[in-house]
């Protein structure tokens, strides 16, 4: 460290890679002093001026404002505030076109002077020794104060760094051509410039106090060191002419031989710098109380006529300036604002004069001739040569242009102070700064999406955690919380647990907890087997026996359909009575589907009949069975006196059924054979009958059928007394009803034929006396006989059709 400040005190200076020398052109506007404008006919004061965020804003449209009245006030970090430069109304506050080559606009205040330029209360400091540290940071705070001679970076947090500060270094180099303003200002005020280096000293407490200039400068040299002759730490250090020597990095280099490392800051390394305008200001501020309100401004160009450094209100209007210093525009004019190296072609002349804007350009065309258009690189490495940040300007050309942001970073964009020495010495006139400052802007812009991007992260996470975390303790809000075992407890677990493992150490006890284990889980699985195969055994075991009754049904059906075919009967007789039960029969299986037939249990006669008789008789009968069977299609006959089951009947009861319907077959058979000798006996009556008495007994017997077939109408025949159910009767069931039927229909047949002979011996039938009554004794001739015959068939026809038709 002594070393170095021996060297520097020597005056040692240290190159620094790269530089060129363009033309200097200072000698147009350093030969005057610092002239004073006349107020302006409007003020278009910028809130933003510097790096970090706007001020608040207290002045409102139409308001009085003085020289020096703060129009913000800092609200945010690195927000500084601005004042008026001059007494007078705020006409408007409205968005302005900015001092940046896109003139965006940006939120100004519109004063228009009153011609007073009335101050306001200032409050100056004559001994600021005694101020705190706090208290001076906050001066220059207040004061508005930024860097005037780079970026805008606010002067206040600087100042109030925390980190050891071995060298200030005041950048009074100016190595841009054309601009003068600092050379003129420390030469017409190098004492308030040493007056503010001091005051920034206080703060800092630096080892050495550093003022480098250029040595193209020499009557600012000689001012600067006189005014600093009684300060020992401060020293006047002469550099050499070369641009860009006045860059901050380039000049730490120059001065201590110390490089700012990589996506670093002067702090780093224990240096600060400050600018000369800066430190002016600073002095205005604590001595004079005075903010930050106006600057020096070089106003400078070929079609300038009287070139020149200014003192310009901020807000002043670029037009006001070049009228000014008279202004000659030549076509197709271009204004500058800052040098021809590092500045940008302004869009319009009606911008504001800001904290940050030094220089005002308004060259010719000869003088500043317009970029020819882009050519291809030839890879001539001039750009590289006359880097002075040591960079790769071709490469992150290519970089820029197919936008490979990481690829830019990698290779040290940021690093890039834009000074443009690269495009300057550029033979295929690129513009290489111009790609840098885009891509400088678009990857800002991509990282502040980023950082905007995770706090939008965090802020999810966290409300899903909240959220989370809230409904777990509504979840378990309601859980009841296991009580806390005690000591006693606790031990009693731990001695089940040791007694339990110590059983385990015997092969026995585990072979018969295996043993227990194995026969739980066996009958487990038994019971769910149990539970899961249900038994049909009872399902089954009645299914067998329900085909074993139907195959024993169907044999004795057999055997009673034999046994009825092969009773011995006459032929007549029996053809008669197999007609009338075979009518008889279909009739009833029609009339008592789902129903049990009823068995008229009539007394049997045994009387013989003859031919005629017989077919009067089942005339009678096929009549009375077709009423009867009328009648009863809305009833339900009954079979027996019992209640019907809905049970099938079983073997048993069916063979007495068949047994009980052979022999009733056979007792009509030999009733029937008994009864012809005694018809052959018997007298007969040879009277003729004639068709009169034919008819006769042909209406009674039709009213004596029609009054039978009311009276089955009229009333419900059911012998038993039980409900009857409505279950459909099976095939066995219907077989029996049908060999009741047959034997019915022979009962009626006999009884029919008692009734008509008038000397049965066995009629004791009411209906057939009251018939004997009727029908006279006498015999019929052949004639009458025939057609009584013929008519009775025809009736047996007529019937047989009809139960046809109705099955």
């Amino acid at each position: 460290m002594d070393k170095l400040l021996e060297q520097i005190k020597k005056g040692v200076v240290w190159p620094f890679p790269g530089g060129i020398h363009p033309p200097q052109q200072k000698s147009l506007s350093n030969s005057a002093s610092i002239t004073r404008l006349p107020l302006p006919d409007k003020l278009v004061v910028a809130l933003k001026q510097h790096i970090g965020a706007n001020g608040k804003l207290l002045v409102e449209k139409g308001q009085r404002v003085l020289k020096g009245q703060a129009l913000t006030s800092p609200a945010a970090n690195w927000s500084v505030p601005v004042h008026a430069p001059s007494s007078g109304i705020v006409t408007d506050i409205a968005p302005m076109p900015s001092a940046h080559p896109s003139a965006l606009p940006e939120l100004s205040v519109v004063i228009e002077p009153d011609g007073k330029d009335e101050w306001v209360a200032l409050n100056p400091i004559n001994n600021p020794t005694t101020l705190t540290h706090d208290e001076l940071v906050n001066i220059i705070h207040q004061a508005g104060i930024s860097g005037m001679g780079g970026a805008g970076f606010p002067t206040y947090v600087k100042a109030d760094t925390k980190q050891p500060i071995e060298f200030l270094i005041v950048n009074a180099v100016e190595c841009e051509p054309y601009i003068t303003a600092d050379d003129t200002l420390m030469r017409e005020h190098a004492i308030e410039v040493i007056q503010g280096l001091e005051l920034m000293q206080q703060l800092l407490n630096p080892a050495l106090c550093i003022v480098g200039i250029e040595d193209n400068k020499p009557e600012a040299i000689v001012a600067m060191t006189k005014a600093a002759e009684h300060n020992e730490k401060i020293i006047v250090q002469t550099v050499p002419t070369i641009y860009p020597s006045g860059g901050e990095k380039q000049l730490i280099k120059l001065l201590t031989n110390r490089e700012v490392p990589s996506a670093g800051i002067p702090a780093d390394i224990g240096v600060l710098v400050q600018n000369t305008g800066t430190l002016f200001a600073v002095q205005q501020a604590v001595y004079e109380g005075k903010p930050l309100i106006e600057r020096v401004v070089t106003v400078t160009g070929n079609t300038i006529h009287k070139p020149g450094n200014v003192w310009a209100l901020l807000g002043t209007e670029i037009k006001h300036l070049l009228d000014c210093q008279g202004f000659s525009p030549v076509p197709q004019q271009r204004v500058v604002m800052g040098g021809p190296m590092m500045g940008f072609t302004l869009p319009t002349v009606r911008i504001g004069i800001v904290k940050t804007t030094n220089c005002i350009l308004a060259p010719d065309h000869k003088e500043l001739a317009e970029p020819g258009p882009e050519k291809a690189c030839i890879r001539c490495s001039a750009c590289a040569d006359a880097c002075p940040a040591s960079l790769l300007p071709q490469q992150l050309q290519w970089f820029a242009k197919s936008k490979e942001y990481d690829k830019l970073q990698e290779h040290n964009l940021f690093d890039c102070i834009e000074c443009g020495a690269c495009a300057y010495v550029c033979p295929s006139e690129i513009p290489l700064v111009q790609y840098y400052r885009v891509a400088k802007v678009e990857i800002k812009e991509q990282q502040a999406d980023k950082i905007k991007a995770d706090r939008a992260k965090e802020r999810f996470d966290a409300r899903k955690e909240r959220l989370d975390r809230e409904q777990e303790e509504r979840q378990n809000r309601h859980k009841r919380k296991p009580a806390a075992k005690s000591a006693d407890e606790k031990q009693k677990v731990a001695d089940a647990l040791a007694r339990v493992k110590n059983k385990s150490d015997n092969g026995d006890e585990k072979s018969a907890v295996a043993a227990a284990i194995a026969r739980a889980k066996a009958k487990k699985l038994g019971d769910q087997s149990a539970e899961l195969e249900p038994d049909n055994s009872e399902v089954a075991k009645e299914r067998a026996l329900r085909k074993e009754q139907a195959r024993k049904y169907k044999d004795q059906k057999s055997q009673t359909d034999e046994s009825a075919d092969t009773a011995p009967v006459d032929d007549k007789k029996s053809a008669v009575a197999a007609a009338i039960a075979r009518a008889k029969a279909k009739k009833a299986a029609q009339a008592n589907e789902g129903t049990e037939p009823v068995v008229n249990e009539a007394p049997q006669s045994d009387a013989p009949v003859d031919d005629k008789k017989a077919a009067v008789a089942a005339a009678i009968a096929r009549a009375k069975a077709k009423k009867a069977a009328q009648a009863n299609e809305g009833t339900e006959p009954v079979v027996s006196e019992a209640p019907q089951s809905e049970a099938p009947v079983d073997d048993k009861k069916a063979a007495v059924a068949a047994a009980i319907a052979r022999a009733k077959a056979k007792k009509a058979a030999k009733a029937l054979e008994n009864a012809e000798p005694a018809v052959s006996e018997a007298p007969q009556t040879e009277a003729p009958v004639d068709d009169k008495k034919a008819a006769v007994a042909a209406a009674i017997a039709r009213a004596k059928a029609k009054k039978a077939a009311k009276a089955n109408e009229g009333t419900e025949p059911a012998i038993s007394e039980a409900p009857q159910t409505e279950a459909p009767v099976d095939d066995k069931k219907a077989a029996v009803a049908a060999a009741i039927a047959r034997a019915k229909a022979k009962k009626a047949a006999e009884a029919l034929q008692d009734a008509e002979a008038p000397n049965a011996p066995n009629n004791t039938d009411n209906s057939s006396s009251s018939i004997d009554a009727d029908v006279p004794k006498s015999s019929d001739d052949k004639k009458k006989a025939a057609v009584a015959a013929a008519i009775a068939r025809a009736k047996a026809k007529k019937l047989q059709k009809e139960g046809n038709d109705q099955s």
